[in-house]
């Protein structure tokens, strides 16, 4: 559904576009591919909120705005936790040059996003791609990178999107402590986080009941942290917060069409160590 959302963006005209990702589109399955075929706009995502896609599409223009930042300022590699289908090898292979940029994901995910790689080969540039297969339940992702050539100590960017909120406090600290393990003096991780919308209005309301539906499809959501919390929660973990955007700021700085929103109980943060 998010790389359907980045593909679907495409159609849009250039300068309302949050996000330009013309290789998306390679990465979805014949169904969405055809749901999108002869459009000329994007198409509402069943089953998903306007404003939940509309955060998705943001969180990744805020992320890649600090990671052509941190590439522009010397940062050595950069790592995708829970990659899924994401396309940035791709999109950043000039910024990135012969710096690496790791993959970790799920085997399944993996292998089925490098056979349609190997099959749409001709349009995708050449990329410092590296793949990591991890089964998150039995193995520590930072053993694993280590255990395939990842530089330990180097500067690091790491991006974690659409992952906490699936986690346990616990497994969210771990892999803050993987992260930063990692990752030397200077590393940045971008990352979004969700929290419980407490305003009394019945939107709200039916933000608090979201969670509990997607329990129902096997994704429950474990984690949430307020925006004014997180700051002093990621500093015991020995990370500094330089910037939060919440839906509000996310909206200012990256929507040209007055009629999308966010979706408010989601944020997204940029931070170092």
């Amino acid at each position: 559904m998010v790389c359907l959302a980045r593909a679907g963006e495409a159609l849009r005209p250039v300068a309302r576009r949050i996000v330009d990702d013309p290789y998306a589109r390679l990465f979805l399955r014949p169904m969405a591919q055809n749901l999108l075929a002869g459009r000329r706009s994007p198409l509402p995502l069943a089953g998903t909120s306007a404003e939940l896609t509309t955060f998705v599409l943001c969180r990744h223009r805020a992320i890649e705005d600090r990671l052509a930042a941190a590439l522009g300022a010397g940062i050595e590699q950069v790592v995708v936790l829970g990659a899924g289908y994401d396309t940035r090898a791709w999109r950043f292979a000039e910024a990135l040059g012969e710096r690496p940029i790791w993959e970790v994901d799920f085997p399944a995910t993996a292998r089925r996003k490098a056979r349609l790689e190997r099959r749409h080969a001709g349009e995708l540039p050449p990329s410092t791609l590296r793949r990591v297969e991890v089964d998150f339940e039995r193995q520590s992702f930072a053993e694993r990178l280590l255990a395939e050539g990842f530089a330990a100590g180097a500067r690091t960017f790491f991006i974690w999107e659409g992952v906490s909120m699936y986690l346990t406090r616990r497994a969210v600290k771990e892999s803050l402590a993987g992260m930063t393990g990692l990752g030397g003096a200077g590393s940045e991780l971008a990352a979004d986080f969700w929290y419980l919308v407490d305003a009394p209005d019945p939107a709200s309301f039916l933000r608090r009941v979201t969670p509990n539906l997607l329990a129902l499809l096997g994704e429950p959501v474990l984690f949430g942290i307020h925006p004014e919390d997180v700051a002093a929660f990621l500093e015991r973990q020995g990370i500094t917060v330089h910037e939060t955007l919440e839906a509000g700021a996310l909206e200012e700085r990256y929507l040209r069409d007055d009629s999308r929103r966010c979706y408010p109980a989601f944020y997204v943060v940029s931070a170092s160590w």
